[in-house]
């Protein structure tokens, strides 16, 4: 039965990478509407012709690369549990030691390690593509640095969730989704507010901004949007990739205007006025507490989903999937792949609330700068650096897209009326 249910499992994602390969690189409609030809929103009238070409093809792999890559992981999680990958780890931890927490600890030690082997080498061909279209300028020793950090820090953060996650349903087998629902809240604020101080700092070197008549341009227009900063932070991300940003992070008195060198280095003072206003009409729309309110609504409906469906499948297929309770720290790759699933399938809707913030954030920033060349001139780089799709095809706008298509951000500008 499993070498049944493994065979179905691997057809099933090799029909729909083939159906993503087609719609992708044959079937998606990536034209520019009539209307908007040979407008600041066309792309032909700001990339050369290599820039057009260049940009669509590394959009398709990236893209590609996304939509494979996503049910990967759950296939990987679907055949630790079905192959008792994951029983073989819980015995490891139990027989090492016989505190709960180390063992804990161990098992996810061991399961950390192989789903990353596993998935290695799809980060590695997305890292060798960037760097082959000049995105990525990490040396592959900086690139696995990085990687190695990430894989840490990830590792920290889930040995402190599961932890507290399979004690709570050792402790109530009922309502142990609510209770971690809950206890989600405070751990949600606490990381906003400790992410741009201690971890954000481990990859990237932070030092107040160089320019220091920029900087006060910059404090000058959050002082009109009374944001609480006293210095504007400079990010040396040239070291790692030629991308553009800018960002606004951070609660209270932690909040950070963060510019990346790479911005510093390739757009006009003007246009970094204007991307700073937009990052900061984030903050001044409470979009980064309304983001966390929906995802705290996800969160409360997914555990419960989540809840009822480990219920359901180790009831009726734990025997084949070598999971003897929902409680027992086996279970976890099923937590994971239904968290993935459920995460995926909520994309759409948090995409689009996101893209409806975005365009705000757009319009804030044009009301405060009046500058509405400047905006043009800034996304049409920002769209020639990162080599970015103007028009991507709707299933990638749906499933990828946080913020609107350069096509619809360039010609929302475009015919911005600021009297209207």
């Amino acid at each position: 039965m499993a070498r049944k249910w493994a065979g179905y499992a691997v057809i099933i994602y090799l029909v729909y990478v083939a159906c993503m390969y087609g719609y992708i690189f044959w079937f998606a409609d990536t034209s520019i509407p009539q209307a908007l030809k040979g407008t600041a929103a066309d792309p032909q009238t700001f990339l050369n012709a290599r820039e057009l070409v260049l940009s669509e093809e590394y959009s398709n792999i990236r893209n590609f690369i996304f939509l494979a890559y996503t049910p990967f992981e759950w296939l990987i999680y679907f055949f630790i549990l079905l192959c008792g990958v994951s029983r073989v780890f819980e015995r490891w931890a139990v027989s090492i030691s016989k505190w709960r927490v180390a063992q804990t600890g161990i098992y996810l030690f061991w399961l950390s390690l192989l789903t990353y082997i596993a998935v290695f080498p799809i980060q590695y061909i997305s890292y060798t593509f960037s760097r082959a279209y000049n995105i990525n300028t990490q040396s592959f020793g900086a690139w696995m640095k990085d990687e190695i950090i990430g894989f840490w820090i990830n590792f920290a953060l889930m040995f402190l969730i599961v932890s507290v996650l399979y004690w709570l349903m050792k402790k109530s087998s009922k309502k142990w989704w609510l209770y971690a629902w809950l206890l989600s809240v405070p751990f949600s604020f606490l990381l906003m507010f400790v992410q741009p101080v201690w971890i954000d700092p481990l990859y990237n070197d932070f030092y107040p901004l160089k320019n220091k008549q920029l900087e006060e341009k910059i404090l000058t227009l959050a002082d009109r949007a009374d944001i609480p900063a006293e210095h504007v932070y400079e990010v040396n991300k040239s070291e790692e990739t030629n991308a553009l940003n800018a960002y606004v992070t951070g609660v209270g008195a932690n909040s950070r205007i963060v510019l990346w060198d790479t911005t510093l280095n390739k757009l006009q003072e003007d246009e970094i006025l204007f991307i700073m206003a937009h990052e900061m009409a984030h903050y001044v729309e409470k979009h980064i507490y309304i983001g966390i309110a929906g995802y705290l609504a996800l969160t409360f409906v997914g555990l419960w989903l989540i809840s009822r469906l480990m219920n359901y499948i180790v009831e009726r297929w734990g025997k084949l999937l070598k999971i003897s309770a929902v409680d027992t720290i086996s279970s976890l790759p099923l937590f994971l792949l239904l968290t993935g699933v459920l995460l995926f399938a909520s994309n759409p809707l948090s995409n689009y609330v996101s893209r409806y913030q975005e365009t705000r954030a757009d319009r804030y920033a044009i009301e405060m700068t009046g500058d509405q060349d400047a905006a043009i001139h800034a996304f049409q780089e920002l769209t020639r650096t990162g080599l970015s799709q103007v028009h991507p095809p709707l299933l990638i706008k749906w499933l990828r897209y946080t913020h609107p298509s350069m096509l619809e951000r360039i010609s929302t500008i475009e015919n911005y009326d600021k009297d209207e």
